[in-house]
């Protein structure tokens, strides 16, 4: 301990009150630029080395992908690719976890986890020097204690660090409760599609047509489903799909329902029409149970603006009586 005390000694004479956690925080981003570029260096593909080893020789034109052709044709347009194994879970069950939450939170595109672990990482570092540079300046107008220093430099980085982890869970939860609040009204309209005479897929894309307005992120999942079964895929396959984006059991009982509509050939308007209405019954319920829960949420404020007035209304005389009597 002597050791250690001596030298904390000498480094703020050194350098002040900061020395310690001046040549700390050097250490650490020190030792951060040292092993970056270990955890940066992308590892080889064996599969990429076998087929560059098979590929015969001479001139060949490779085929871009649409994606490629939409960007001017530069593959190397994702900036994060080489950052990948770093920004991206390698285990194969995390990647799907973190690309279906991004997915249901409305992020779509193929390197959504990877931004979004990026910005993880650059939010962090940035409230981190920032939290630093307040805690510096603070300490140049007078001296900071040490848990002051340390909350003042970790709080902001912790902050940063979860702070899309927030946004993200936010938007999810948002998407969620528009979808929930949108179901029965596309139900309905998908009912009298179908009544009037029009196939479940077409009733599928009128109704993403004309419920955009209200309710986009329905509107967007039911476009989805049409845009994939126009393409060839399975009405079964594709509405499966839907019901593990969306993962909401509303959407996973309707895709359930029709699913066995078309297996053992019932009436599809029948099975809509009490569908419909039991999500009807269920937007009922909500909205009661909702309404159940105002008076306790409202005790709070009753007994925070309520009840001190009235006291002092009611007690305040005698109080003031009493007081003056002595």
């Amino acid at each position: 301990m002597s050791l250690f005390s001596g030298l904390s000694a000498t480094l703020t004479d050194q350098f002040g009150p900061l020395g310690p956690l001046m040549v700390v925080g050097g250490l650490g981003l020190v030792l951060i630029l040292l092993t970056l570029p270990y955890m940066l260096k992308k590892p080889e593909d064996p599969f990429t080395k076998l087929k560059a080893s098979t590929k015969p020789a001479g001139p060949r034109r490779v085929a871009k992908s649409p994606d490629a052709l939409r960007r001017g044709g530069n593959l190397n347009a994702d900036k994060l690719e080489r950052f990948a194994h770093f920004l991206e879970p390698q285990d194969q069950q995390q990647m799907s976890a973190a690309r279906q939450k991004m997915m249901r939170a409305g992020y779509r595109s193929k390197n959504s986890v990877r931004v979004y672990h990026a910005w993880q990482f650059v939010l962090g570092i940035g409230a981190l020097l920032i939290g630093i540079a307040y805690t510096y300046t603070i300490n140049q107008i007078q001296p900071v204690g040490i848990r002051d220093m340390v909350l003042s430099t970790i709080l902001p980085a912790a902050g940063g660090y979860y702070l899309p982890t927030y946004w993200v869970a936010r938007r999810l939860q948002s998407r969620q409760q528009e979808i929930v609040e949108g179901f029965p009204d596309a139900l309905d309209m998908m009912l009298v599609c179908v009544e009037a005479g029009q196939s479940l897929d077409q009733s599928i894309s009128r109704v993403a047509k004309e419920i955009g307005s209200a309710y986009p992120a329905l509107a967007e999942e039911f476009d989805i489903v049409a845009q994939e079964t126009r393409a060839g895929k399975e009405r079964v396959v594709v509405l499966r799909d839907m019901s593990e984006r969306v993962g909401l059991a509303d959407i996973t009982s309707f895709v359930t329902t029709m699913i066995q509509s078309a297996t053992f050939g019932t009436s599809i308007a029948d099975a809509l029409r009490v569908y419909s209405a039991e999500m009807r019954d269920k937007r009922v319920m909500r909205a009661e149970e909702k309404a159940n829960t105002l008076p306790t949420k409202l005790t709070l404020g009753t007994m925070m603006f309520t009840v001190p007035p009235l006291l002092v209304i009611l007690i305040g005389p005698s109080l003031y009586g009493i007081a003056h009597s002595f």
